[in-house]
């Protein structure tokens, strides 16, 4: 049977950024002389959430209340910090911002409790001034304050502040894809991985091939050589990101949508979810656009619009990925690629 998406010629949303998918705003913190930063999605009239955890150093919050078998049904943020176990700090900020704007689970006629799940990445010790940034709530809530619909600046921003890729500059990166069937399906990272993006036999990205349009620019059609890799000390990495959609979904298949966006994370950075990364993908759900359903006795209902939307998650982070990458400028002693020499082939 040819699956629809072979079908599909997709096209880029308005901003190609999360904020494509209705019933989201994003803001951004970045404190430069820490080098790190704090990036918040909000989701004012709550969303389905799913979460897919592949890296074997982590640092999150409020992860365990997404499983399918627990109460919690919406969420209202999600935070994508640096600062490793310290970034954690920014989601009370989050918390109190959202609560003062009568945001969150309902408690009684006065009072809710935002649900704001959360992860970081490791950046410790890339400012001169202090080994661990002064990252606090009031990042957080500064970011809540930012938080807009359109356009998303990207690079050396927010989360990806201080973020490294391999032996590169990483940063924050986002894109969109509109689907055959007018749902939106759009993606947000932060590229913090012991991996590369680029692949170092060529000096070409790994996964330039799914480009859109033009969004990846001059810098995209470059080949350049690396500069030599910094071994990692354990757990100093970790790719973290969210895919959302418009689409009404269920926690289970929000889930799986996750699990399926870790295949685009895994094609543009090599290795991915390795000892030293705690790559965490949630998925979000606005809910404004019913699946279409699938037809057939044996066929499980919305089975093939979840492939759909799987695939289009994986290709939607592969994408960010990369604009993250190439958006970024040198900070902190570390090259970005938009600042390495072309490669000179032999």
């Amino acid at each position: 049977m040819v699956m629809p998406w072979r079908l599909i010629l997709p096209k880029i949303g308005k901003n190609n950024a999360l904020t494509d998918v209705a019933g989201l705003i994003v803001g951004n913190y970045t404190d430069i002389d820490a080098v790190c930063g704090v990036t918040v999605a909000i989701c004012p009239k709550g969303a389905v959430a799913g979460v897919d955890v592949r890296g074997a150093a982590p640092a999150t919050r409020e992860i365990e209340l997404l499983e399918p078998l627990n109460l919690v049904e919406k969420i209202h943020a999600v935070v994508l910090s640096g600062g490793s176990v310290y970034g954690l700090a920014a989601s009370d900020g989050v918390v109190r911002w959202l609560s003062g704007h009568g945001f969150g689970f309902p408690l009684d006629q006065d009072h809710v409790a935002p649900i704001v799940p959360a992860a970081a990445l490791y950046d410790l010790g890339r400012s001169t001034q202090e080994f661990v940034p002064p990252i606090s709530a009031a990042w957080g809530f500064s970011a809540c304050d930012a938080a807009k619909e359109g356009p998303i600046e990207i690079g050396c921003v927010g989360a990806g502040t201080g973020a490294r890729s391999g032996s590169i500059k990483g940063g924050l990166g986002t894109a969109s894809i509109v689907i055959d069937s007018k749902t939106t399906l759009a993606a947000l990272v932060a590229v913090n991985s012991f991996g590369e993006v680029v692949n170092p036999k060529t000096g070409r990205l790994w996964e330039i091939d799914s480009e859109l349009g033009e969004e990846f620019g001059h810098q995209g059609k470059r080949a350049i050589t690396l500069p030599p890799f910094e071994e990692a000390s354990p757990a100093k990495n970790t790719t973290i990101g969210i895919v959302a959609t418009d689409a009404i979904l269920t926690k289970p298949q929000a889930q799986k949508i996750a699990q399926m966006a870790h295949d685009g994370l895994a094609r543009a950075i090599r290795p991915a979810h390795t000892m030293f990364d705690g790559d965490t993908i949630f998925c979000l759900s606005t809910g404004k656009k019913e699946l279409p359903e699938s037809s057939g006795f044996f066929e499980v209902p919305g089975a093939q619009a979840i492939n759909e939307l799987g695939h289009a998650a994986a290709d939607c982070m592969s994408r960010a990925i990369i604009r993250g990458i190439l958006s970024a400028g040198t900070l902190a002693g570390i090259q970005a690629f938009c600042d390495l020499e072309n490669r000179v082939h032999l």
